[in-house]
């Protein structure tokens, strides 16, 4: 047998000198096969080198048992609880995961969907790259009625439904809270605005200003990708500007950002919550190691994704429908911790 071509039932069946139908048979344990007869033929399989081909009988019952997830990027502790609850769920009910990351690249995300539907993906769950302005490299999906789920990063679509929380509110929670301690010049360390998530944080944000009669300044208004570089940044940007100018409170809108921020600025000789209160978003554990303790909102990463999953895959079996909903929100609650307790540091 030439070593490049693949094992099939009918090798098998010639090795062990029975028909291709009982190797067939009994690779799928049926029990019109004996044990004995099962065991022989498995084992053999494991031998020559027999590879099941899930691919071709997937393309008869026209389901492959798997899932295509796309996210933005791999490496935040958000995203790695997320992939946790698909997988939970995934695992709950009989399905893979094939997972790729955009890297906030939409050019790769639309290579990465063209991919994922290329390998016959049951339904897709995707986050949205940071300059993804629109949805169109979708359409082969939406096309075939292969369902799709947007978590975290959404964008409405009549076909689809997305899971997350609602940023607008818990932005404006979190500026509330700062104005609450006294602040009046709040800086917004915020992200891309094309993604809901970071559009419906600024939204707030100017919205409780706004409600306390605090005017907005664009020159307290820093977009980047909110990476550790980025908080950096944000605190050279900071403390070039006239001590009478300078925010007396920062919100960002994730907690990595913050959190560099605030070693610069410390390292600098500012004091926080002193001379500068800071509120972050996520709850990442990075959040409990910063002195002081970072203030943020909580909501579960594992939760959206089991909840993205689990919705999905039941669509798929039949016992909801896609389309019954366009939005699921999940709670978030604001975690109150030293870093803006201003009022509790004032003596």
């Amino acid at each position: 047998m030439a070593e490049d071509r693949e094992v099939t039932i009918y090798d098998i069946a010639k090795y062990l000198n029975i028909s291709a139908a009982t190797v067939s048979r009994g690779l799928k344990n049926n029990p019109m096969i004996s044990k004995q007869t099962r065991k022989k033929i498995t084992d053999a399989a494991t031998m020559l080198g027999y590879q099941s081909n899930t691919f071709a009988s997937s393309l008869r019952s026209r389901q492959t048992h798997t899932l295509g997830v796309l996210v933005p990027r791999l490496n935040s502790h958000f995203m790695s609880s997320v992939l946790a609850g698909m997988e939970n769920a995934a695992n709950l009910h009989g399905y893979n995961l094939i997972i790729a990351q955009s890297l906030e690249d939409v050019d790769k995300e639309k290579r990465n969907v063209l991919t994922m539907y290329n390998k016959r993906v049951d339904g897709l769950l995707i986050s949205l790259s940071a300059n993804a302005t629109d949805i169109n490299h979708l359409e082969p999906f939406f096309k075939k009625q292969i369902p799709v789920v947007f978590f975290d990063r959404v964008h409405s679509h009549a076909d689809s439904t997305c899971v997350g929380i609602d940023n607008y509110d818990a932005a404006y929670h979190i500026t509330t809270h700062l104005i609450s301690q006294g602040c009046k010049r709040i800086m917004h360390l915020g992200g891309n605005l094309l993604r809901n998530v970071y559009n419906d944080r600024f939204k707030g944000y100017k919205k409780a200003l706004k409600e306390h009669h605090l005017p907005f300044s664009a020159a307290l208004h820093l977009v980047s990708n909110l990476s550790e570089q980025a908080g950096t940044d944000a605190a050279s940007y900071i403390l070039e500007l006239p001590p009478a100018e300078r925010p007396d409170a920062v919100f960002s809108a994730n907690d990595t950002a913050a959190v560099y921020c605030m070693l610069a600025l410390k390292a600098a000789g500012l004091r926080i919550p002193e001379d500068i209160a800071f509120a972050g978003f996520n709850n990442d554990p990075i959040s409990k190691v910063i002195e002081p303790n970072l203030t943020t909102m909580n909501y579960s990463g594992e939760a959206i994704g089991n909840t993205a999953a689990t919705y999905l895959i039941n669509h798929l079996k039949g016992s909801n429908n896609l389309h019954a909903t366009n939005a699921i929100t999940l709670r978030a609650d604001l975690v109150i911790r030293a870093s803006s307790l201003k009022k509790d540091t004032a003596g």
